[in-house]
């Protein structure tokens, strides 16, 4: 890596900074730029009816600031616009925003394009880093901020003159502003300020932007902090930001932004935007209500999100990511299934209301999944992720020998076929490997006469080799009397070493399914086996015979 070609970043040195003891207490306020920022970056942009489902899209979601264009850029995010308001397709309590450059016929033309909407944001912006200031524009500070300056006047203009009823907000902002003097943003904003003349009730926005992501997010947050100590003008003015992810650090930065002052939030759904893209509102709206914030935002269908999302922009929300991948809400370690399993029977049997399970900060159901797809079995699986799909899927609730012995025939058969096993596969491999195993012994029918004494005799017809033979028994009740009468006859000796059994289903239809440990007499070895049946004595007799099948074929 030719680290050599690069130099530190240089950083603010806050002292004093108090944002690394404050906590995040509510929502901020959100703004959405899915239609400007996020549809710039895409390539192919969204047409004119992709726009207006994804708008329509995020108004249900709960935003109340949707960024829709750079009017003056397209004649498409022009029509947009207009679509919008001539056919009232914007709420009451909705604000539109509105990007515009510092230039004349750019502001003239954005403020035509929005003409007779109830609430404007409009959103004016020039470049103020050392980088942009020397490389793109040739500009000095005094330069920068007269182009700034006069931008606010003429925005100022216009819209004192409006005779439409437009209710207008005025917001700047200092592109790349992490990339800036740190006193020269606090100047170039608090001049643009003095143009506007907010008030504390009635405020603009400054938008502090991490247009390139440089450097770590705790020198973002001292940038947000600083200009919030050092601005004339904190009361009268929401303080925004509006992160990128080049570094892969976009949500971090917004979230120490907030515990900097920040008010508001500028971003996009599942972060999409230039480059590495914008900060993801959903992410950053998930993490809040996990810590029991409200976010405000609205996104307990998940899917949903991702479905539109991905039909309007052609983008692909990738299976790892944050909240709402396919794959982040599942287990396919064999310790994370077990610490899941057990987490949610503990939640089940304290009757709790608070989610607390071990690798799930977050229940998948609070964003519309389902439970089934949280435990998936392959070779990396282990008891827990096997006990818990059997009895989720099938009623099956696997003793503890079931679950050691069973787990390995699952990863021998997953690393065969170099797969996953569907939920139907792992139950038709225990079916196969355990219940009622039928060769080269089957029970036919039997019978039982009750002795006195708790003692009992048994006749029963096996099926051996294809032949039916009768077989008799007497013993401590139905099972050892079979089991005397069975061993005799096959010629090997064995007893019950541990029985259990319970019904699968609930109702008076319920199947009812019996597992059993035999132990060989001659060599103490241990061998399992189940039962099936809507009769819980016959299960268990055929249990015994798939134990006795399964040893002899060892």
């Amino acid at each position: 890596m030719n680290y050599q070609r690069y130099r530190k970043i240089p950083e603010v040195r806050l002292e004093n900074r108090t944002w690394p003891t404050n906590t995040i207490k509510k929502a901020p306020i959100w703004c959405s730029v899915d239609l400007r920022d996020g549809n710039q970056a895409l390539e192919v942009p969204m047409n004119l009816d992709q726009k207006l489902e994804f708008f329509d899209f995020l108004v249900k979601r709960g935003f109340k600031e949707i960024e829709i264009g750079f009017p003056a850029a397209s004649d498409t995010d022009y029509n947009f616009c207009r679509e919008l308001i001539d056919n009232d397709l914007i709420p009451d309590d909705v604000y539109i925003q509105v990007l515009t450059q510092s230039r004349p016929h750019i502001i003239e033309k954005t403020i035509d394009a929005v003409y007779g909407a109830k609430n404007v944001i409009i959103h004016l912006y020039n470049s103020t880093s050392t980088l942009q200031r020397d490389v793109v524009f040739g500009f000095d500070k005094k330069e920068c901020m007269d182009l700034a300056v006069s931008g606010a006047k003429l925005i100022k203009e216009h819209t004192d003159n409006d005779l439409s009823g437009t209710n207008w907000v005025f917001e700047y902002s200092p592109e790349s502003y992490s990339s800036t003097e740190p006193d020269f943003a606090v100047e170039i904003c608090d001049a643009v300020a003095e143009v506007f003349g907010p008030t504390p009730d009635k405020k603009m926005i400054i938008n502090l932007p991490e247009t390139v992501e440089y450097t770590l997010p705790n020198v973002y947050a001292d940038m947000v902090e600083y200009f919030c100590q050092n601005t004339k003008f904190r009361d009268s003015i929401l303080i925004s930001l509006h992160t990128h992810n080049d570094r892969g650090t976009g949500v971090a930065a917004s979230e120490l932004g907030l515990l900097a002052g920040a008010d508001r939030i500028e971003g996009t759904l599942f972060g999409n935007g230039e480059r590495t893209g914008n900060v993801d509102i959903i992410t950053l709206a998930v993490n809040m209500m996990m810590q029991g914030i409200d976010p405000v935002l609205d996104f307990s269908n998940i899917d949903q999100c991702v479905e539109i999302y991905e039909r309007c922009t052609s983008m692909n929300v990738e299976p790892r990511h944050p909240w709402a991948g396919k794959l982040v809400f599942t287990a396919f370690s064999g310790s994370h299934q077990d610490a899941i399993n057990k987490g949610k029977k503990k939640m089940e049997e304290r009757h709790s209301d608070i989610w607390d399970v071990p690798y799930l900060p977050v229940d998948p159901a609070d964003l519309g999944r389902d439970y089934e797809p949280i435990i998936r079995i392959n070779s990396q699986s282990g008891r827990g992720g096997v006990s818990y799909v059997m009895e989720q899927y099938f009623g099956i609730m696997l003793p503890k020998s079931f679950q050691k012995d069973f787990v390995k025939l699952i990863k021998t058969e997953s690393d065969s076929n170099e797969t996953e096993l569907l939920p139907q596969q792992v139950f038709e491999l225990f079916d196969d490997n355990y219940i009622n195993v039928m060769t080269p012994y089957a029970l036919d029918r039997f019978s039982e006469h009750a002795l006195g004494d708790k003692k009992s005799e048994v006749e029963a017809f096996i099926n051996d080799h294809g032949k039916e033979v009768n077989i008799k028994g007497r013993g401590k009740g139905l099972l050892d009397a079979f089991v005397n009468a069975f061993g005799e006859y096959a010629g090997t000796k064995f007893s019950i070493n541990m029985y259990n059994e319970h019904a699968m289903k609930s109702g008076t239809d319920s199947a009812a399914i019996t597992y059993i440990e035999i132990k060989r007499e001659s060599d103490g070895q241990i061998f399992l086996g189940a039962g099936v049946s809507s009769s819980v004595t016959k299960s268990s007799v055929r249990a015994i015979i798939s134990a006795y099948n399964r040893m002899i074929k060892e």
